[in-house]
């Protein structure tokens, strides 16, 4: 029998904003900026079709704040 996938299950569980905060700063490369829960706040705004309840998951969200978080942050130097 297959051991269980755990990373898998990690990325595909759907989490509180806190929770995926958390977990997604943790495991983020040095050269990226980190998030802050007013930041995933404004993504939230930014993107609300990716929210069919109040939950997250790296699986579904961490590479769209990735790509989102650079961009927003440079707009906010205007």
């Amino acid at each position: 029998m297959k051991a269980p996938d755990l990373d898998k299950e990690r990325s595909e569980r759907k989490v509180t904003l806190p929770d995926f905060l958390k977990t997604y700063n943790k495991g983020l490369p040095e050269a990226f900026p980190r998030v802050s829960s007013a930041l995933l706040q404004e993504f939230k705004k930014s993107y609300p079709s990716q929210f069919k309840d109040d939950l997250w998951s790296l699986e579904l969200h961490r590479k769209k704040v990735m790509d989102w978080l650079p961009m927003y942050l440079k707009s906010q130097e205007s």
